[in-house]
């Protein structure tokens, strides 16, 4: 099929809904392959740009950003994600916080061959790198999981992790707002009636007794300090500023998704490279080189390890092929012209 043939797919979200875009099947094998695919340097994705125009009187959430990829292996895709953010969506138009749109490029033409809601899949595929992640550095048989932050991040990160881990028996959630964590422990409670919700009084006691912690905040400052987390924890910083510095500094393991991704912007990594108090050689590893075996996941019981994923392009690229090949086989979408 090419676009000369075929023209633009588009897309909706009741659309991506219809193919199974809110569950875990349809992202896993996809993550799974963009970071090996990484590991193996079969990829160009420049470093994204962030569109700000607030100065010091902006969020740090607040922000349009763009992600080019190309993808290459045997099935090659190239594409861009445009993804806009805003802090106060919620309480002040009511509107969820991220709004997306995923362009798909055919590698062999260049043409636009689909366009696609992308916030579902964005969310979607930040929860499955989380799930790959946990089956590397994450104990064996983990049961106990604290998610800090109650909105639809988080419900998409824990919707996958108890799709993908059968062990999972207590969820601890936190939020600043008690509203927004009775919500997300009610929603989830009807779905998986197996496990125990429980509405932690701080984000200290909901980690202190986590085997597993994910962030999914919109905090522009640290909150999170190493002595928190029991032996063995393992973080997922999804929403990247949570962690106090020296956290990176104690723990056994740093690992990231990409490391050029990460060291920009004025993230905790590149303030401590900075400061010269980290650097490549102290990371543990990007997340492929793990995926692929060329560096160990998780070696010991005991260990503390903490994962910060930017979040990449190329993520956004596999998963929205993923869609897209589902779509065409199930003949949903609307198909449009270019001429």
């Amino acid at each position: 099929m090419t676009t000369r043939t075929k023209g633009l797919l588009y897309l909706s979200k009741s659309d991506i809904l219809h193919l199974g875009g809110d569950t875990s099947a349809l992202y896993m094998d996809a993550i799974h392959q963009a970071l090996s695919r990484h590991a193996a340097k079969e990829f160009v994705q420049p470093l994204k740009p962030y569109l700000r125009w607030r100065g010091a009187e902006g969020h740090i959430a607040d922000r349009i950003i763009a992600m080019p990829a190309y993808l290459g292996g045997a099935a090659p895709m190239a594409g861009l994600k445009w993804i806009g953010s805003k802090h106060d969506n919620p309480s002040r138009h009511g509107l969820e916080r991220a709004s997306a749109l995923i362009v798909l490029n055919d590698a062999e033409t260049h043409y636009p061959i689909a366009i696609m809601e992308g916030s579902l899949i964005s969310g979607m595929r930040t929860a499955a790198v989380t799930a790959v992640a946990a089956r590397y550095l994450a104990r064996e048989g983990f049961q106990h999981v604290a998610c800090i932050g109650c909105g639809p991040i988080a419900r998409m990160q824990l919707t996958t992790l108890l799709e993908q881990f059968p062990s999972i028996s207590i969820i601890s959630l936190f939020d600043l707002s008690p509203v927004a964590s009775a919500r997300l422990r009610e929603e989830l409670q009807q779905r998986f009636p197996r496990v125990e919700f429980l509405i932690a009084a701080s984000a200290e006691q909901a980690i202190r007794r986590a085997e597993m912690v994910v962030t999914c905040t919109v905090a522009s400052e640290p909150y999170i300090p190493f002595e928190w987390l029991a032996r063995g924890t393992f973080v997922s910083n999804v929403s990247i500023m949570d962690v106090h510095k020296e956290v990176f500094l104690q723990v056994d393991k740093v690992v990231v998704d990409d490391w050029d991704q990460s060291n920009r912007e004025k993230k905790t990594i590149n303030q401590l490279v900075l400061e010269g108090r980290f650097s490549r050689e102290k990371l543990h590893a990007e997340l492929g080189e793990i995926v692929i075996g060329r560096r160990p996941g998780r070696e010991s019981a005991d260990e503390i390890i903490l994962l910060n994923p930017m979040g990449m392009a190329i993520e956004d690229i596999a998963c929205a092929q993923a869609v897209y090949q589902k779509a065409v086989d199930a003949e949903v979408g609307t198909w449009l012209s270019l001429e």
